[in-house]
């Protein structure tokens, strides 16, 4: 969303303690459904190097994985001509994960299908590989070195093409008994409402995500239209924009208001592309939970710090504490 309010990015973040390791860095790649941000961090966090690379789903699960292989060892390799010794390599990916074993179980934007990517890279690569879950790993990112860096209750929460969230506590990403926990999206706020690709009807993700709030105008305006023009025809006082924007604060400050329940946090960080709307979008949604909760403590309401860097920062966080269990 290119209106409203940005969103801090950030050149060098600092990673919580350890000892200095002066000349190592770890692999990191995000890889997302349209493209695959890479990055060399040092131990302390500074992202020494960055590039992008396109996914190209469409050419099937194998091919992905091929890529991310390639890209990961030119990555190492360049680490090495820059005389640097790579350490570790954490890649995370969407969809449901297998943390402990390093298994891409499922994911529709990427296709793959219980590929065992920590294996195929550890070999590859010849270093300890950490395979984690894109949104666990930026939630971990914002929680430990980003917007809610003196909390230790934390619930990141991602809006773009889908809604998805994570819980962070003192500084560890809960993952779940079975790796999908985080999937805010998925719970019913509007029983009877909008179809969601889990087949359910009136789902967070298919009533408030930016892909929705898109397709909602533009099934009641006849004209095709994005979040971000939702936005800024809201703000310029278009009638429909401003019911549709009304419509989905409400339903994020419900899920909102259910997670509080659940988790009582100290801080939920908002990201995504609606978040790019800024203050459209908190303020109203600050009152909206406030309005909604009782006896529970009210959380801060924050924007995401890390941009789009916090995947590869959160890979690279998981990466070191899996290579510091290991030492």
């Amino acid at each position: 969303m290119a209106q409203g309010a940005p969103i801090a990015r950030r050149s060098h973040v600092v990673l919580p303690d350890g000892p200095d390791m002066t000349g190592e860095v770890i692999v990191a790649i995000d890889v997302g459904g349209t493209t695959m941000k890479c990055a060399l961090v040092h131990p302390h966090g500074r992202m020494l190097h960055t590039e992008r690379h396109p996914t190209r789903p469409e050419r099937g699960a194998d091919a992905v994985t091929r890529d991310i292989g390639d890209i990961a060892a030119a990555l190492a390799e360049k680490a090495r001509t820059d005389g640097l010794t790579p350490i570790a390599a954490g890649i995370v990916v969407p969809g449901v994960v297998d943390e402990a074993n390093g298994i891409a179980v499922w994911s529709a934007n990427v296709g793959f299908r219980n590929v065992p990517l920590g294996r195929l890279l550890n070999e590859r690569l010849g270093v300890p590989t950490t395979i984690g879950h894109d949104v666990r790993a930026g939630g971990l990112a914002e929680a430990r070195i980003g917007a809610a860096r003196l909390s230790s209750h934390v619930l990141f929460l991602a809006i773009g093409t889908g809604i998805a969230a994570t819980h962070v506590m003192s500084g560890r990403a809960i993952v779940g008994a079975n790796g999908t926990a985080g999937e805010l999206g998925h719970i019913v706020v509007r029983p009877g409402g909008p179809r969601c690709s889990c087949s359910r009807h009136g789902c967070l993700e298919a009533v408030a995500s930016a892909s929705a709030v898109g397709r909602h105008y533009s099934e009641r305006a006849g004209r095709t239209a994005t979040a971000a023009d939702v936005a800024r025809l809201a703000r310029s006082g278009d009638r429909l924009a401003c019911q549709i924007w009304r419509e989905t604060v409400d339903a994020l400050a419900d899920g909102l208001a259910t997670a509080q329940s659940m988790l009582d946090v100290e801080t939920m960080v908002v990201g995504g592309g609606l978040a790019l709307a800024g203050q459209q979008l908190l303020e109203p949604l600050r009152a909206g939970l406030h309005h909604r909760l009782t006896f529970h403590k009210e959380p801060l309401v924050v924007p995401a710090a890390l941009g789009d860097a916090a995947g590869c920062l959160g890979a690279a966080l998981m990466a070191r504490r899996a290579l510091e269990t290991r030492r």
